[in-house]
């Protein structure tokens, strides 16, 4: 279960809180000499602040809104504290509003991953601070609130960065752990598929070559050396076959012809009914001709060929390399669609 606030009602709470520090100074205009600086400062804070609450793609701030979030943050204090008097008979009331704002602004920069902006601006609050109401407006102009709000922002940003960073990694391993314990249990059934299909093919024949301790005739040895054709068939030539195929390969082999079947790819592509199609072609092809050596090979994507089925006549010799006596008996390319 995940539990988590939305991103809505944090940017709410912060424009909230952001528009309440506007509506101090409003409040306290009347305790600073000149309107026209207050005013400035307000308009600057606020479209700072409006720019870096708004939705983007990536949580980091752009380097030129930091930088300008650090420049509004260096001017607030300036042209706020220009027309007001830090020993001012009464106080100021809420005439330093603009050192919560600046607390505030700077914590968004400090959220959104701009952390050296965030606390170049609070070491120059720190001293404009110093320099203009002494050490002790540190605590009493709440200072020291804005320093904390900027800390905890900049170790909570740390900290969920981190975390980020850390569900990337641990859901990249859980893929890789997938998908390696996906693999192995492909080989696995890959594995048991090929025993079991080894044994239904060639359990007839080991049970002949134990009954008869070994001792084959010549019609036996012949029928040994088909199976092992066709248990071969079975890996190099695996989407090249079907019932029919195999019945047309078995009964060439058997008439002593030499038939070679290599999947290379190709037909993954191809819908069942195609398939189908494809290799009922084939067996076709394998049954109407004499030739003494047959090699089918698919045909890799992009092209309309699916198979081409090459026959030759004339060459006793098992290889697959041409030879000056070949003949070509066949030479037939299966196309990918019907049409």
């Amino acid at each position: 279960m995940k539990i988590g606030v939305p991103r809505y009602l944090i940017v709410a709470t912060a424009a909230v809180f952001s528009a309440y520090l506007v509506l101090l100074g409003i409040v306290a205009i009347d305790v600073v000499s000149a309107t026209g600086p207050v005013i400035v400062a307000m308009v600057l804070y606020a479209a700072a602040t409006a720019i870096s609450l708004l939705p983007g793609r990536e949580l980091r701030l752009p380097l030129w809104l930091g930088a300008f979030n650090l420049a509004v943050a260096l001017a607030l204090p300036l042209l706020v504290s220009t027309v007001l008097e830090p020993h001012r008979e009464g106080g100021t009331g809420y005439g330093t509003w603009y050192i919560a704002a600046v607390g505030t602004l700077l914590t968004v920069t400090a959220t959104r991953r701009r952390a050296a902006f965030a606390w170049a601006g609070i070491v120059f609050l720190i001293v404009h601070t110093l320099l203009w109401a002494g050490p002790a407006s540190l605590i009493t102009l709440g200072v020291g609130g804005s320093v904390t709000w900027v800390a905890v922002a900049h170790i909570l940003s740390r900290a969920m960065a981190k975390a980020t960073k850390d569900a990337r990694r641990f859901a990249l391993a859980e893929r890789e752990a997938t998908d390696w314990q996906a693999a192995q249990e492909a080989h696995v059934f890959e594995r048991q598929f090929r025993l079991g299909q080894t044994s239904s093919m060639a359990l007839a024949m080991l049970r002949q070559i134990e009954e008869s301790n070994g001792e084959l005739t010549e019609d036996q040895r012949r029928e040994c050396l088909n199976l092992e054709g066709a248990i071969r068939d079975e890996i190099r030539g695996r989407r090249l076959l079907n019932d029919e195929v195999r019945e047309q390969v078995m009964i060439a082999r058997r008439r002593g012809a030499t038939v070679s079947l290599l999947d290379e790819g190709g037909l993954d592509d191809l819908s069942d009914r195609d398939l189908n199609r494809v290799l009922n072609a084939l067996a076709d092809a394998l049954r109407d001709t004499d030739a003494d050596k047959l090699i089918a090979r698919t045909v890799p994507e992009g092209t309309e060929v699916a198979i081409t089925v090459v026959g030759l006549r004339g060459s006793t010799d098992e290889s697959l390399d041409d030879s000056e006596n070949d003949e070509v008996a066949l030479w037939l390319e299966i196309p990918r669609s019907s049409v």
